[in-house]
C-alpha cells in the first residue's frame, strides 16, 4: 500500500476509521485524496453523512488511521494522521482533513 494517496481521488465503500477514542466502521461511497493546501500535504477523506455519534467522534478526534475497502479488498491503509481539519461537504457528508 502507499504511504500517501496520489491526488486522484481513490473511491471505496467501506471504512474503517480508528482514533484515539474508538473505531468506527462507515459503508458508502467513500473517498480520499492527497491534497496540497497552503504549501502542505495532507490528505482528505470524504465520509457520507453518517450516524450523528460516529461524526463527532471524529470531528473531536486528535489522530486518526484508516483502512478503506472495495468490495471487501484492502484498498489503502493510511499511516497515522494528525486532524488539521474537519468540515461539511454541501451535501452534508463530513471531510476530514489530516497530515502525517
Amino acid at each position: 500500500m502507499a504511504a500517501f494517496p496520489g491526488t486522484r481521488p481513490l473511491t471505496g465503500d467501506a471504512v474503517q476509521i480508528t482514533t484515539e477514542a474508538a473505531s468506527v466502521t462507515i459503508t458508502g461511497r467513500i473517498t480520499s485524496q492527497g491534497v496540497l493546501r497552503d504549501g502542505c500535504g495532507l490528505v482528505e477523506l470524504t465520509l457520507p453523512d453518517a450516524d450523528p455519534q460516529q461524526r463527532r467522534d471524529l470531528e473531536w478526534s486528535k489522530r486518526y488511521q484508516y483502512n478503506l475497502y472495495v468490495g471487501g479488498a484492502l484498498l489503502y491503509s493510511s499511516p497515522e494522521l494528525e486532524v488539521r481539519e474537519t468540515r461539511r461537504a454541501g451535501d452534508g457528508a463530513l471531510i476530514v482533513s489530516g497530515s502525517p
